[in-house]
Parts: structure tokens; C-alpha cells; sequence
């Protein structure tokens, strides 16, 4: 049994082109930097992202609304930095 630890969380409400610009950011830097880097209350954090990874998207409903879920994952590596 693994333990998981949450290195960086934040949920806001933005317009939709909004939260369009943020994930092409995040792909933009995926695709140009091997990783990712977020800063939050002045602390960075850097972390890698191998060649290949996990991709997961879901779109689900419930009685409040609907939501879509993008991860993406791999096994192993070092821990982010």
C-alpha cells in the first residue's frame, strides 16, 4: 500500500477560455520542457514528466452537474522538486 501525498491542489471558478488558456499552458509546457513547474505562495515546484505516460479522460454526470476529468500519470521517478 502506497501513501499519497497532494504536492499542489487549486480549483477556482474562471470564464471556459479561461480554463482553455491554463490547460494549453500546462501543454505547452509539457510538450517544451519535459515537465511542468507551478509556483504558489512563492514555492516552486518542478516536475518531471517521462517520454510516455498514462492519459485519462472522463466525462461524468451526477444530479449536481457534469464534470471532465483530464489526468495524466506514469509509474516511478523521482519525486517533484
Amino acid at each position: 500500500m502506497s501513501d499519497e501525498y497532494e504536492l499542489y491542489g487549486q480549483e477556482a471558478t474562471v470564464s471556459r477560455e479561461e480554463a482553455a488558456r491554463r490547460l494549453r499552458a500546462i501543454a505547452d509546457e509539457l510538450a517544451s520542457n519535459n515537465g511542468l513547474q507551478v509556483t504558489r505562495e512563492g514555492k516552486r515546484l518542478s516536475v518531471r514528466v517521462p517520454d510516455e505516460v498514462q492519459l485519462s479522460v472522463e466525462i461524468e454526470q451526477d444530479d449536481e452537474g457534469m464534470e471532465i476529468e483530464i489526468e495524466i500519470g506514469w509509474r516511478g521517478g523521482p519525486i517533484a522538486t
